[in-house]
């Protein structure tokens, strides 16, 4: 049913990264992993925000949680011991973190053995980084060989989200070693055309003016995304919504499908929506 099971893993490592907190960079690695998952690729998302762990809740396993990616890196536990399988997709993994760990717990060499590791048995990792530029934000990026830069049609997100740019083409290993830069594709969430046309956010093609990467997928502002979250749900596995095709569109062009158009309006709710809680 796995790729692994007829072929050899293989072995990408995707950071999904952001410069600004409050993008939705988490429901946006939750959302991409499940994504690669339902594809049957076996995947596996890894939550690198040390101290401000909130991965797990968003999966749906907070509660499972008993060693971490730290415990892992310590020798505190071996990687299978820390792997949380999903109840949903028998494709998907997630390592969590530490919820009260010493950030500089999180080395490098750490991080390289870990990855190493999960090369060996997974198509798909993907590196859930903490926001901003930190050590934990370089760490999640050094060792990627794409990365998704998740930015809000907002100008601080868009000047933070360059910076980032700025470290993946100069501050991880292939850079280091090959003098090349990490593949990076941008995905810009909470689009509201209403406040576009309003002069309230800038459009798309302001946003890739300035960053000048390509456009990976763009994610409609919708109520789906927060109730999705707060069930512990990535948005690709709960009802159809405008940002589920979101993603699951991105995840098409991450796999180097070509799909048609990138924005979809969320629907305003109807009466009956509103009543019942239906996803726009």
């Amino acid at each position: 049913m796995t790729q692994l099971k007829d072929k050899e893993p293989l072995g990408k490592v995707i950071v999904i990264t952001s410069g600004k907190g409050g993008v939705g960079k988490t429901t946006s690695a939750a959302a991409i992993a499940a994504a690669l998952a339902k594809r049957e690729f076996k995947t596996v998302v890894i939550d690198f925000d040390v101290g401000l762990r909130n991965l797990d809740m968003i999966m749906g396993c907070e509660r499972r949680v008993v060693f971490d990616f730290i415990n892992v890196i310590q020798g505190e536990a071996r990687l299978k011991q820390a792997l949380i399988r999903d109840k949903r997709l028998d494709t998907l993994w997630i390592l969590p973190t530490s919820q009260t760990r010493d950030k500089d717990a999180l080395s490098k060499e750490g991080v390289e053995k870990v990855l190493n590791e999960l090369k060996e048995q997974f198509d798909y990792i993907i590196c859930d980084s903490p926001a901003g530029i930190e050590r934990g934000a370089q760490l999640a990026m050094y060792f990627a060989d794409e990365a998704v830069v998740v930015t809000n049609p907002e100008v601080s997100s868009v000047r933070d989200s360059d910076r980032v740019l700025g470290l993946l083409a100069s501050k991880t290993k292939r850079a280091e070693e090959e003098g090349a830069e990490v593949k990076a594709q941008v995905l810009v969430t909470r689009h509201d055309q209403r406040r576009i046309d309003a002069g309230e956010m800038m459009t798309i093609d302001d946003v890739l003016e300035i960053l000048a990467v390509p456009l990976l997928g763009v994610i409609p502002e919708s109520t789906a995304v927060l109730r999705a979250s707060n069930v512990g749900m990535p948005i690709v596995l709960d009802e159809p919504s405008a940002a589920s095709r979101g993603y699951e569109a991105a995840v098409a062009r991450l796999l180097g499908e070509e799909v048609d158009g990138h924005v979809e309006r969320a629907k305003k709710p109807g009466f009956f929506s509103r009543l019942f809680g239906a996803p726009a």
